[in-house]
């Protein structure tokens, strides 16, 4: 007979991805990435690519806010 236990309904902590992002790199490229994920063990290089990207614009930011003039200006 088969067991009927309940199962525990899976964490929402994704959000559903719709849209999709293409980037061509070229061969040697790939190589440095392929290498970099498989000397830090990272199997799923979609996730390391996005967080990567992510991390990245976040942490650049905040030095990109706007100014009432641009630099060549302000250095006159």
């Amino acid at each position: 007979m088969k067991s009927t236990k309940p199962t525990a309904p899976k964490p929402q902590t994704d959000t559903v991805r719709h849209a999709r992002l293409t980037c061509l790199v070229s061969d040697e490229e790939m190589r440095i990435i392929d290498g970099y994920l498989s000397k830090y063990g990272i199997v799923n290089k979609s996730r390391w690519m996005r967080e990567t990207l992510l991390a990245f614009i976040h942490r650049n930011l905040d030095l990109d806010y706007p100014t009432l003039f641009n630099e060549h200006d302000m250095r006159r």
